[in-house]
């Protein structure tokens, strides 16, 4: 059976839910999340960044939010911009790999995870005012020993680093 779902606190992007006495949290207006493994010449494109939550810098792939602008927006879409806004390269086409949940014990959000193909580099990237995103361009073979360097650094690891690393979606 399926209880009530009760608001406890809003933002302008997530809430706190309670459901009988299970406390979580979503995101509003139903925004989802484009994830985007991109690999161009031999070197995939990662993203590191300052996470207010942890108090650290995260090395990701790159993302963003679909539709964070009020706006009807698809996957494919958010995902071209947000690689183009973080990396600084365009990609003609996004193929959609699953869609997937990083912490459902605690969060009802859910992610797209995306391949962009046919990637142009167009700019320097580093995201938008206030990012300050630092883009790595990792050669595939050095992958898994860049990862373990980073996090000797103290560098938090995004969970959906494992999707790249286990998923046989490195090639």
């Amino acid at each position: 059976m399926d209880l009530p779902e009760d608001v406890v606190w809003e933002g302008r992007f997530i809430a706190a839910k309670r459901r009988g006495k299970w406390e979580y949290v979503s995101r509003t207006r139903n925004i989802s999340a484009a994830v985007i493994l991109a690999v161009h010449e031999g070197e995939v494109i990662l993203v590191e960044q300052y996470r207010v939550p942890i108090r650290s810098q995260c090395l990701e792939l790159p993302a963003g939010l679909v539709g964070d602008d009020g706006a009807e927006e698809e996957a494919e879409a958010a995902a071209i911009r947000e690689l183009e806004e973080e990396t600084g390269y365009r990609a003609d086409h996004m193929d959609v790999l699953g869609r997937f949940h990083a912490s459902p014990g605690m969060s009802s959000e859910g992610f797209t995870l995306l391949r962009a193909t046919g990637l142009t580099r167009v700019g320097e990237g580093g995201g938008v005012e206030g990012e300050d995103i630092v883009v790595h361009h990792v050669p595939l073979a050095e992958v898994p020993a860049f990862v373990e360097a980073k996090r000797a650094e103290g560098c938090a690891m995004d969970v959906k680093l494992l999707l790249m690393l286990g998923g046989g979606w490195l090639k």
